[in-house]
């Protein structure tokens, strides 16, 4: 069963920059707040098709509450979920949101040539089996949720 008051991150199960971002997370999520969705996975199929999300996969996206953030605006709020010193980094908003985004695509860009990547998505250890939901179980989560309309 996921808690309440959980947030998703959907991230590229094949990446190998965002496989050690996500193991990096769980670290330091001593909370449990975020669980984990591998874009390519029937559970990340569910949740891009719940919240109309693009099928693009050079981005990180956060479903928190009733909103997604992606890209830079999402690696920036996870870290203000997390303990200090992690969730001093939200205070890099300030920096403008153009300048980030532009500095987050040309790494996204980049991240195979750069960190490699997977022939296939990470498997959970038994341990975080628990973090990384499947397509039923976020189905019985979301359940009565009012998604967007898709148009």
């Amino acid at each position: 069963m996921i808690p309440k008051e959980t947030a998703f991150i959907l991230f590229d199960g094949v990446c190998n920059l965002c496989n050690r971002s996500v193991d990096w997370v769980i670290m330091r999520d001593v909370q449990r707040r975020f669980r984990y969705v591998p874009l390519q996975s029937e559970a990340g199929k569910f949740l891009r098709r719940q919240f109309a999300l693009p099928e693009i996969q050079e981005t990180i996206l956060l479903i928190q509450h009733d909103k997604v953030l992606a890209g830079s605006d999402a690696i920036l709020q996870i870290a203000g979920e997390l303990r200090f010193p992690w969730k001093m980094l939200k205070l890099l908003r300030i920096i403008p949101h153009r300048f980030r985004e532009k500095i987050y695509r040309w790494i996204a860009r980049n991240r195979y040539r750069w960190f490699g990547r997977r022939e296939s998505c990470r498997l959970p250890t038994p341990e975080e089996a628990a973090l990384f939901p499947e397509k039923k179980a976020l189905e019985l989560y979301f359940a009565g949720f009012k998604f967007p309309e898709i148009i």
